[in-house]
């Protein structure tokens, strides 16, 4: 990661935007950033924690958001853009932002935490975090790229499993652990072998010689099945042309009923086809004339009484009309006083205005009369509150500083002593029990055992004996399905007659079939239940594998669990050792120590939290006062403002006369007065309107009825006249069609006959009858049909289904045999195929076994992380030992705890925590610089960012010196190296830095050397 640009504004003493242009401090190689302490030089890194990880070292993001930010902004935003990837080729922007809520100062809305990467000249969003760009996680980026103050020694002081851990995650070495993999083949391998061998056992029956004698019985059992086919086609073939004149036969019956059902019908259908024909000929000659007659009628009456309603309305409309041209004067007389109304209730509006107006006045002379004492009591107490932070200043001035970094110390150590004390207890608690389970499979694998004959000594043995007795039985079972395959045609045995299948004159001892297949029932259930056996010996065959894998398995649990007891035995230990040192021999002493240091620290927290509410309580008093003395000023103005107003409104009044009796009067009743005139005002409008709408409407039914009276009387005249007409036409026709009596046309004309459905009646009928008489000929001409017997019929469908009875039991045999030759095939195929997959599990087993014996816990990945801390210690060793002018070393043993090498002293072994403060910050760069270049070799980059802000002060001038020449030998490396700190040596040697100053007013400001 190579930082580019950072933007900063609202976090701790930054209050306006500052921005730091990394890329120019970062062309030097070697940059520093200055200032003196307070200034805000720390801050820097901190924003880069934030916008990458969301969080900082000193604050948390949640809970104390609202502490990061500077006391006069609303809000915190961070900017930062910077290269990563791989060779740090793609440039991203990480936005961070929180602001205040408006309507409660301490509480901080939830932070927007975005990220972008550039792609050509825009920006474009990601889904991923800091921790996926980056490439490692915030822990590991404050001890490889950004080490903030306080954390420079924390990977020295971190304890074995957890260094071990960190290297883990660092370099990605869980793919070292391969023990879960290698142990889950290994037990998919063990599963699929037995799974095999039950497969295998159940195929031991099916060989090639069984196979060979079924397929020669196959080929015999075929011919007698060709001959017994072809006899049963040719009795088919005359049972065929014996069905087809049956059904002729029974055919001719049935047309010979149908006619003497139809000559029943005939007389009906002859006098429906008369009533048709004369309802043909009214209905198309007659009918139209008389409902055009009956029609003439209906309208002659109807147009008769439209003529007479006519007549009665004329007269009613010319009074209606007469009258409602009355009231139409009266409303318009009315309405013209419309402007002198509307010209008074203006008048009252402003009367209204001018009563709110005097309202306000009054409330703000009062509002005058009450701020002015209530500006001189705040003030006195801003006095007191300034007098109480004085105070509170100088009491947490006297308070003792707080050992951190001790407190720290403790508590990792009670926490790891309660917590090995539970691991310790709990791993005892699991060899008691993986005990207790090796005992139980051994006492059921005794009970398998005691299931075994005495004779057969092994559940192998019996399974193969087993086996044995199911193929003798199978085969006798075979015997016996031939024999009843004979026995089915004992019947066709008969003395003097030759055999169908060997062609011999006599029969000595025929099969008797009821025998055979009583024993071959027998030899059934004896198989079924040797199967069921055999089924149980392999069911605890498994078993018993599978205990003595679930054996094996609670064996190697139980050296591991005993392996970690001693482990944590042994860091029980240690930690009591060390903490002896401090005086510290139980966890009950260790916790009032802690409690001790808690103790002073919580009173100093409450110091400075009542510093803080003083702080904030004396701001927003010295924030009333302000806005108290803007109020007084804005209720002056308001004053002088309300008065012009009122002076306008009196102005305006157009009849001051008519306005003066309502000044007095409350604002309700003026404003039912102003609405009762507007109403009436309203009203006569829309009286006028709907009068002057409804006399043009009667007009208008006026005009109407008069022209309908013309159109009725002229309608009524020519109607009688057509009715004249049509009745001599009726007249006449029935004349012509010979329809003396009208009552019984128009009986005829109501009838409700369907003369289609008649008609399709009668000619069905006469279809039916020539189609019945012409098949009773065409069936008459073939005598065979007339003379069918059905006797001789019956007799050959006998002799046909005896045929196919016997046929169909050969067809059964020889489907039943070639499905067993089928099956044996593919047993026997199945059979090879696994025995093939069953020699390369064997294989494959036995490499797993040895894989899982070396991959065995996480011991390889243990080992591998060890390699790389023996690389990082030596490569560290290059510059502490240049450092240290050759009298200093680092080393590492097998338990990861890294140790001194003091060759002043015979290069005899000491703990890393007996180095001074000045050489420990030696030692912690040197393993710092080397782990940041494990970083960057992980991450294929050019170039590496390290920054620094720790330590400075520990050293001496000498020291000084050979530490920054150290640092400045890194742009060799192609490294980028950032210190902060406010020795002023080291800014007199660093030639690019940028200067933090903080102004009382403005906050921290950025400045450079370039």
């Amino acid at each position: 990661m190579i930082p580019v640009r950072l933007e900063i504004q609202g976090l701790y003493s930054y209050r306006e935007k500052q921005i730091v242009e990394f890329d120019q401090l970062t062309g030097a190689g070697l940059f520093g950033i200055f200032g003196a302490v307070g200034s805000g030089k720390s801050s820097i890194l901190e924003a880069i924690l934030l916008a990458l990880y969301g969080s900082t070292e000193r604050l948390s993001d949640r809970g104390e958001k609202n502490s990061m930010l500077n006391l006069q902004s609303d809000q915190v935003l961070i900017n930062f853009e910077f290269r990563a990837g791989k060779n740090n080729a793609q440039t991203y922007l990480a936005r961070y932002c929180a602001k205040r809520n408006p309507k409660n100062f301490e509480d901080v809305k939830p932070a927007e935490h975005t990220f972008y990467e550039r792609v050509g000249e825009t920006w474009e969003a990601l889904s991923q975090r800091g921790d996926e760009i980056v490439g490692m996680q915030k822990g590991h980026f404050k001890q490889t790229v950004i080490i903030p103050q306080g954390k420079f020694r924390e990977f020295i002081d971190l304890t074995p499993g957890p260094r071990a851990e960190m290297m883990k995650e660092l370099f990605g070495l869980e793919r070292f652990d391969l023990s879960g993999k290698t142990g889950s083949l290994l037990k998919v391998v063990r599963e699929e072998k037995i799974r095999l061998e039950t497969q295998l056992s159940a195929l031991e029956s099916f060989t090639k010689e069984n196979l060979e004698e079924k397929e020669d019985q196959f080929s015999k059992l075929k011919a007698n099945l060709t001959q017994a086919e072809e006899l049963v086609k040719a009795v088919d073939t005359a049972y065929r042309a014996k069905e087809v004149m049956r059904t002729k036969h029974q055919e001719l019956l049935k047309y010979q009923a149908i006619k003497t059902e139809l000559l029943e019908k005939k007389p009906a259908i002859e006098s429906k086809r008369q009533l048709h024909q004369e309802f043909i000929t009214a209905k198309t000659h007659l009918k139209p004339t008389w409902e055009k007659r009956n029609d003439a009628r209906v309208e002659l009456e109807k147009y008769t009484v439209s003529v007479e309603d006519c007549i009665r309305f004329k007269d009613r409309f010319e009074k209606e009309v007469a009258e409602l041209e009355k009231e139409e004067v009266i409303l318009k007389e009315k309405t013209q006083q419309r402007p002198q109304r509307e010209a008074k209730i203006r008048d009252l509006k402003k009367v209204l205005e001018l009563q709110v107006l005097r309202q306000n006045l009054n409330a703000a002379r009062h509002l005058l009369d009450t701020l002015q004492p209530s500006i001189e009591e705040k003030k006195k107490v801003q006095k007191s509150l300034k007098l109480r932070i004085q105070q509170l200043e100088e009491e947490i001035e006297k308070m003792p500083s707080m050992d951190s970094s001790l407190l720290a110390e403790l508590k990792s150590a009670e926490r790891d002593w309660k917590t090995w004390e539970i691991q310790l207890k709990k791993l005892t608690d699991e060899l008691e029990q993986l005990n207790q389970a090796s005992s139980v499979i051994n006492q059921e694998s005794d009970q398998l055992l005691r299931t075994v004959p005495q004779e057969l000594e092994t559940l192998e043995n019996w399974l193969q004996s087993q086996k044995n007795k199911l193929t003798a039985l199978e085969s006798e079972r075979d015997t016996l399905i031939q024999k009843q395959g004979l026995a089915a045609h004992v019947h066709l045995l008969h003395d003097e007659e030759a055999c169908p299948l060997c062609g011999a004159l006599e029969h000595p001892d025929p099969l008797l079939a009821e025998s055979e297949v009583n024993r071959l029932n027998d030899k059934n259930k004896e198989i079924s239940s040797g199967k069921a056996l055999l089924e149980q010996i392999t069911n605890s065959i498994q078993r018993k594998n599978v205990l003595a894998i679930h054996q094996e398995n609670n064996l190697k649990n139980t050296q591991s669990k005993k392996s970690e007891i001693d482990q944590l035995t042994l860091q029980i230990a240690s930690l009591k050792s060390r903490l002896a040192s401090l005086a510290i021999e139980t966890q009950e002493s260790l916790s009032n120590q802690i409690q001790q240091i808690s103790d002073s620290g919580k009173a100093l927290e409450k110091l400075q939290l009542d510093f803080k509410t003083l702080r904030k309580n004396y701001d927003t008093e010295q924030d009333a006062i302000e806005k108290a003395e803007v109020d007084l000023n804005q209720s002056r103005l308001k004053v002088e403002s309300v008065k012009t107003g009122i002076r306008t409104k009196e102005e305006e009044i157009k009849d001051p006369v008519f306005c003066d009796g309502f000044y007095e009067k409350d604002r309700e009743t003026i404003l039912q007065t102003i609405q009762k005139v507007e109403k009436d005002i309203e009203e006569a409008i829309q009286l006028l309107e709907g009068k002057q709408k409804h006399l043009r409407e009667k007009r208008g039914e006026q005009t109407k009825n008069l022209a309908d009276l013309d159109t009725f009387s002229r309608l009524k005249k020519e109607t009688g006249e057509k009715l004249i007409k049509l009745q001599a036409s009726f007249e006449q026709k029935k004349t012509e069609f010979g329809f003396t009596d009208e009552a019984a046309l128009i009986r005829l004309f109501e009838q409700s006959l369907d003369a289609e459905k008649v008609l399709k009646e009668i000619t069905q009928f006469d279809q039916d009858l020539a189609v019945t008489q012409s098949r009773i000929q065409e069936l008459e001409e073939n005598p065979a049909v007339s003379l069918f017997e059905e006797e001789s019929f019956l007799k050959l469908s006998a002799k046909l289904q005896l045929l196919k009875s016997e046929a169909e039991n050969l067809q059964n045999q020889f489907i039943l045999l070639g499905q067993e030759i089928k099956e044996a095939q593919k047993n026997l195929a199945e059979k090879t195929q696994l025995e093939a997959v069953f020699s390369k599990l064997q294989n494959r087993e036995s490499y797993l076994r040895e894989l899982d014996v070396l991959f065995r816990g996480s011991g390889f990945v243990k080992y591998v992380s060890s390699i790389y801390l023996k690389e990082l210690c030596n490569t560290a060793n290059v510059r502490f030992m240049k450092l240290s002018k050759n009298s200093l070393s680092l080393e590492i043993d097998d338990d990861n705890t890294f140790w001194v090498i003091d060759y002043l002293n015979g290069g005899k072994r000491r703990l890393l925590k007996t180095l001074s403060g000045g050489q420990t910050f030696q030692a912690s760069l040197c393993l710092a610089l080397a782990l940041a270049e494990k970083v960057k070799a992980l991450n294929q980059a050019d170039q590496s960012f390290f920054f620094l802000d720790e330590g400075f002060g520990a050293l001496d001038r000498n020291a000084l010196r050979v530490v920054f020449e150290t640092l400045k030998s890194l742009r060799h490396e192609n490294r980028i190296v950032g210190i902060i700190s406010h020795v002023e040596e080291l800014q007199q040697e660093v030639g690019v830095y940028a200067q933090i100053e903080l102004d009382p007013e403005k906050g921290s400001q950025v400045s450079y050397s370039f």
